[in-house]
């Protein structure tokens, strides 16, 4: 179970830093551990709850749109590393998060549940 949850944050991990370069062309260390948080806690959700499809894209969304609120908190704010900045999309919430990515974040969620749904 171990090696399991393991292969999860480290395909997360670069999944989610290789995302990044294919969207803007670079990436952040920080970004790694974010995506390994959520595809091990997506990994976990799968092989421990039986939920209706939607609901696992809506739980998805919730989840990367809050890991990239406490990152960006701390990344972008605290630390003024200037990972991202939202503040000029619509919608937005201290430049950290807004509703249009929330949106990309839960079609994500769909196509990797569905991954995992398959494994």
């Amino acid at each position: 179970m171990f090696f399991s949850y393991l292969t999860a944050a480290l395909i997360g991990g670069f999944g989610y830093c290789l995302i990044e370069i294919i969207w803007r062309g670079r990436t952040h260390y920080s970004m790694f551990f974010a995506g390994a948080i959520i595809l091990s806690t997506f990994y976990y959700i799968s092989n421990n709850f039986s939920l209706p499809f939607w609901l696992k894209c809506v739980l998805g969304m919730i989840i990367i749109t809050g890991v990239e609120l406490i990152f960006g908190i701390a990344f972008n704010l605290i630390m003024k590393e200037n990972v991202w900045d939202y503040s000029n999309m619509q919608l937005n919430i201290l430049g950290q998060i807004c509703v249009p990515f929330s949106a990309i974040w839960f079609a994500i969620s769909g196509a990797v549940f569905g991954v995992l749904e398959k494994i």
